[in-house]
Parts: C-alpha cells; structure tokens; sequence
C-alpha cells in the first residue's frame, strides 16, 4: 500500500551507532511503475556515488532496512516509503579537545564546544561532532540540538534532551528571543570609532564555502561591534548578533578591515588544511546565552569556560 504524503516516519528500526543516527530515506512518491523493487532504487540512486557493487554488498549484508525487516532483492517498492540504513563512515580524525558540560537538567544540556568540532553529523564529520559525544557520554541518544554553531568557532551550544520539548527551545532561536554574546580577537585600527552596529546582506550559495555581502537586496544581517579591549595591536571585541546569518560575525568584521585572527575564509578563502590546523583555531567564541526558559519561565543566562588562545597569550 502507498504511504500518504506528509506522513510522519515510523521510529528508525535501527539503533544509534556511536551516537550516529542511521540515515533515512523516503521513497518517492511518484516512483510507482519506475521501479519494481527498492533494490532497483537504491541502486540508481546511490549506485554513482558507492559503486553498484557496494550497494549489492549492503544489501547482502542487510544493511539497508525498512519498518518490516531487511530489504532483499525482491522486496517490493512502495512510494512513500522508509528504508533505513548506517552509511559508511570515512575514517575522521579525532578532534583532541573535549565538550564541556556548564548545564544539565532534565530538559536541556548547554554544552562549552572546542573549537574544530562539528556541531551535529554533516558532511565529512560525522562521528566527530558534539551531538555524537554527548549522546554517547552522557546517555542521551535522543539528545538534540536547539541551534547550530560553526564547526571553527568554540563555545555554548544547547542540546534539548526530550524530542517533545525540542520545538519549543528551537523556537526561542528562530523568533530571535535569544541574546547571544561573542567574543573575538582580531588587529586592533585605533582610526576606527567603536561601538558600532554593521547591517547588510549576506548570501550563501550551496556547494560554496564562503558566504558574501551583497548589494542586491535589503539587509538580512546585523551585528554590534563593541571593543572591549586592546594591547600590542591586538583587539578583544564583543560582538553581539541581532540575527544569525552564516558566518555572520566572521564577514562583519571582515567588512570592518577587522578579519578574525586565523579566520580561513574571510579575507581570503585558504586550502582546506588551512581550516584544520590546530595550532591555529579561528579567534572566535561564543561566550554567553541568555534567554526565557519557554517551559519553567525562569530567565537563565550560561556562560562559557573558554578563553580565547590569541588574547589569553598575548599573541598576535
């Protein structure tokens, strides 16, 4: 029988793996009388990318699953779907710096992230994200993220704990009903008269590292540049963003002449080593939520415990 569309997906059939969600897929809907089986599917569609011959080697090994079992040579298609499955994970380097916990309760996990840790599974990093770690170090498999922070920039990120109450902390970010602090370290221009508030448009394409400012449009994207600090020619800045556009601060300052220290992309889109350099973490923090807790109406604010290396040492 055909699935109705917009249905929501029965529970993965298959356990979590290191903290990894096994992907979903959903048959299409129109693919009735294109494919007989869900064998033929999945050869067209991951057949390009793996080979057909891995793809067969799945199925043999019963990788491939759907609500009734392992999907076999003949299993019948049916649009609307689910077939579940564990990719094949490319080994990854372990990022060797650890996810501090500030906050746990029964709803929420703010988490202090270092920098160079993926978030959430995207991409080439997947077994070494925040979300994987926290769900396998503290027993949380249904742990899930409320925002997202860039995988260069270290600091607070809160994860919710009970998938019913996920709406609603995610909500708080996207109705902007969060205050999010920032801290970044970048060459200090004493011609340049702080505090000031940068508006303008960014756009990023798919498939493109680097987001940009556009005059093609109204503005989208507004931050408040304030100097905290400077000494040796080196400034600590609070930057403080009203929206959360992609690589939102890191352009900003960049617009100011005031390119984050280490930042690989902005002024100047760097090899992809460049992005993976330990020594040389992008001087960006994200230093403090504050916000109304939605379920308990408490007003909380989180601070993180990290400091940022280039100020901390005096480097430039």
């Amino acid at each position: 029988m055909a699935h109705r569309a917009g249905r929501r997906p029965p529970p993965s059939p298959l356990a979590q793996r290191a903290g990894v969600d096994a992907v979903r897929l959903r048959l299409p809907g129109d693919g009735a009388g294109r494919w007989t089986t869900v064998r033929e599917h999945l050869l067209e569609r991951y057949g390009s990318a793996i080979g057909a011959d891995r793809v067969e080697a799945m199925l043999a090994e019963g990788r491939f699953v759907t609500a009734d079992g392992p999907v076999g040579v003949t299993t019948t298609y049916e649009p609307g779907g689910w077939v579940w499955f564990h990719r094949d994970c490319a080994p990854e380097a372990e990022v060797p710096y650890p996810v501090d916990v500030v906050h746990r309760d029964e709803r929420i996990v703010v988490a202090d992230k270092p920098h160079f840790l993926a978030t959430t599974p995207r991409g080439r990093h997947i077994t070494q994200t925040a979300l994987t770690r926290l769900r396998r170090d503290l027993g949380l498999p249904l742990l899930s993220p409320a925002h997202r922070l860039d995988r260069l920039t270290a600091g607070l990120v809160l994860f919710v704990v009970r998938p019913e109450d996920r709406g609603a902390y995610q909500t708080l970010f996207r109705d902007r009903r969060v205050r999010k602090e920032y801290e970044g370290a970048a060459r200090y221009d004493p011609a340049l008269r702080l505090p000031l508030t940068v508006r303008s448009r960014i756009v990023k394409e798919r498939g493109r590292i680097a987001a940009e400012e556009r005059a093609d449009g109204p503005p989208n994207a507004e931050s408040r540049v304030e100097l905290l600090a400077q000494r040796g020619g080196l400034g600590r800045y609070l930057l403080l963003p009203a929206t959360g556009r992609t690589h939102q601060l890191r352009l900003h300052m960049n617009s100011l002449g005031l390119p984050l220290l280490h930042d690989p992309v902005y002024p100047l889109l760097l090899p992809e080593t460049a992005a993976d350099d330990w020594s040389r973490p992008l001087q960006l923090l994200a230093r403090a939520l504050e916000f109304t807790d939605p379920l308990t109406g408490r007003a909380v604010r989180f601070e993180s415990r990290r400091r940022l290396a280039a100020w901390s040492c005096g480097a430039g």
